[in-house]
């Protein structure tokens, strides 16, 4: 049986969406976007990784988040995204915003990850050609390398964009003076540095608390949220022990002993604080991010359609009273 085309839903950016301006620049990003790190591989099934991107963007998810090595396996996030546009997404392309990054480990040997430029340049031809693209909108270095000069790295970028490879770019993960030198080389070279993106969530304050969030907003840049729930942590799922099919269970990036009895104590006490607002725990979460101008968009990462409405019903209530936000701050600060 043949597949029916797709058709997006006609009113994708009538549904509630909303849309925030990236720093200092033209580009406006859903409150959510959706990343692919975790079951978009080619250990999931496809029907349901290609279900889940029909349906972010009927719900007016524009922005796609990947990176060469998401999967499992490596690349095969990028090669199942690639089939989504050739079967669906391609007559919508101008309407998507997708990234990629390289910075991690992607292939054997000395070239193979860190911020080389012989590194940078190769990892973006293939994800060009795993994700069916000419470009991408923007491409980030992934991650700061302490070895490389800070220089190669970035006049990479610069590169990459006056190649026509990527429209923007972005880093990911820098140390703050790392990124104040990274926001002042671009500038200079007029490739503007679009997003930072960095881990940020209720339990993990580091862009605050270390002046990231702040210093990009400085520096006319975008701010984009990944490790929203902090892998599940800021969910229902722990409340009453450890599931059989969650992250923990199945021994993945989260660790058992994540779940120590106070982070247990906080995640319960945070619950009640989402239930009186009448949302679920990771609603609240997602909200907390959004509650200022700070955060330009917040990456979710979802299982299943299901999931995925779920946390959209974040975005209708992302105000917060002042005593809300002092209680929420003292149970994250509970020993």
């Amino acid at each position: 049986m043949i597949n029916p085309i797709y058709s997006p839903d006609s009113s994708r950016y009538d549904n509630g969406m909303k849309y925030r301006r990236c720093g200092r620049s033209g580009i406006l990003l859903p409150e959510i976007s959706l990343g692919l790190w975790h079951n978009f591989g080619d250990v999931n099934t496809f029907a349901n990784s290609q279900a889940m991107a029909h349906h972010a963007f009927d719900k007016g998810i524009t922005h796609f988040d990947l990176a060469n090595n998401y999967g499992p396996s490596y690349g095969s996030a990028e090669e199942t995204f690639g089939m989504i546009m050739k079967k669906s997404f391609m007559p919508y392309r101008d309407e998507l915003f997708i990234s990629t990054k390289a910075g991690h480990d992607m292939w054997p040997g000395p070239y193979g990850e860190w911020g080389s430029r012989k590194y940078l340049m190769t990892s973006l031809n293939q994800s060009l050609r795993r994700m069916n693209l000419d470009y991408v909108d923007i491409f980030y270095s992934h991650r700061y390398d302490p070895d490389t000069p800070l220089e190669e790295t970035l006049q990479t970028l610069v590169d990459i964009v006056r190649q026509g490879k990527a429209l923007y770019v972005g880093i990911s993960k820098y140390p703050k003076a790392a990124a104040e030198f990274a926001y002042r080389y671009l500038a200079e070279r007029d490739v503007h540095c679009l997003l930072y993106q960095g881990r940020y969530n209720i339990f993990n304050r580091e862009p605050e608390e270390e002046g990231i969030l702040q210093q990009a907003k400085e520096n006319g840049t975008g701010f984009i949220a990944f490790s929203p729930l902090a892998q599940g942590l800021l969910t229902n799922r722990y409340l009453n022990g450890i599931p059989d099919d969650s992250r923990i269970a199945k021994g993945g990036f989260l660790k058992k002993e994540a779940l120590t009895d106070e982070t247990l104590k906080k995640i319960k006490a945070l619950n009640e604080v989402a239930t009186q607002r009448g949302q679920t725990l990771a609603e609240m979460a997602l909200a907390w991010l959004l509650k200022d101008d700070m955060v330009t968009s917040v990456i979710i990462g979802a299982s299943s359609v299901a999931q995925l409405d779920d946390n959209l019903q974040s975005i209708k209530n992302t105000k917060f009273t002042a005593e809300e936000l002092e209680k929420i701050n003292q149970i994250d600060s509970l020993k």
